[in-house]
């Protein structure tokens, strides 16, 4: 699995044709404890860029952006119950979707791990 990361603070794993999708611990760091997570219905296609979910905090309301094109698998069903999980675990339990990657190619704009670390600073 190989994972990368995007400008807007997701980071996504990837393993064969499909990849999890989560927000950093950067990103939950800054929003705080979240209260609410909402993803797109399973099987919406999405183009890098589009909002895929929406996840809510104390703090503010954020946009879930897909970072490549591909289909929603599936959404954290746990997150429904107890979206705290982002804020506790955001690279771990608390992944928010699933995605199943239709165009490989654009991975190679993504961040890895030294790059995002260098532009959070």
């Amino acid at each position: 699995m190989t994972l990368y990361f995007t400008k807007e603070h997701e980071w996504l794993r990837v393993d064969g044709d499909s990849a999890v999708v989560g927000i950093t611990r950067h990103a939950a760091d800054e929003l705080g404890e979240l209260v609410f997570v909402e993803v797109h219905q399973t099987g919406t296609v999405a183009s890098a860029g589009d909002a895929v979910a929406v996840v809510e905090s104390v703090k503010a309301a954020s946009d879930i952006y897909a970072p490549v094109d591909g289909e929603i698998l599936e959404g954290n069903a746990a997150l429904s119950d107890d979206p705290a999980r982002v804020s506790f675990d955001p690279e771990g339990e608390g992944w928010i979707l699933k995605l199943r990657i239709s165009n490989p190619e654009q991975l190679s704009a993504l961040m890895d791990a030294d790059a995002y670390a260098a532009f959070i600073g």
